[in-house]
């Protein structure tokens, strides 16, 4: 079952945008740490003083993080997206479980059927035999 299915294009087109975003989060966690990783690096010639330098790099180290936060949340929704998308998309899977069901029910419903019919001619033969047991005593 491993055939591909063929999407509207409005669905295909937002499937590239999902495709684009998650590339552009995953860029931006992946580039704002490695800044991150060479502010923390100490150079010993610099033009501003010491202190200066470290309070920048901070505030720098600061905006980065909020940056891979920023992206991280951005995955989050992402993928609570994907699951929305997934769930209102599906049909063939909805479909597959509802004639799933069906079919359960259905051998269910069989299933019963039988043995009410089994019980309903039980009754009958038993009904059957009480009454010419009734009719037979009634004679005397």
């Amino acid at each position: 079952m491993a055939t591909q299915r063929v999407l509207p294009q409005s669905k295909e087109t937002l499937l590239q945008n999902y495709n684009k975003r998650l590339k552009d989060d995953i860029r931006s966690i992946l580039d704002n740490f490695t800044e991150i990783i060479k502010t923390a690096k100490i150079e010993d010639e610099t033009q501003v003083s010491r202190p200066t330098q470290a309070e920048q790099d901070h505030y720098e180290m600061h905006v980065r993080a909020a940056n891979i936060v920023r992206a991280g949340e951005s995955l989050m929704k992402l993928v609570s997206d994907l699951k929305q998308f997934l769930i209102l998309n599906d049909f063939p899977s909805v479909n597959d479980a509802i004639s799933l069901q069906n079919q359960q029910l259905r051998s269910l419903q069989e299933e019963c059927d039988k043995k009410l019919t089994s019980l309903r001619d039980e009754i009958a033969v038993d009904l059957y035999e009480l009454e010419e047991e009734y009719y037979s005593s009634r004679k005397f």
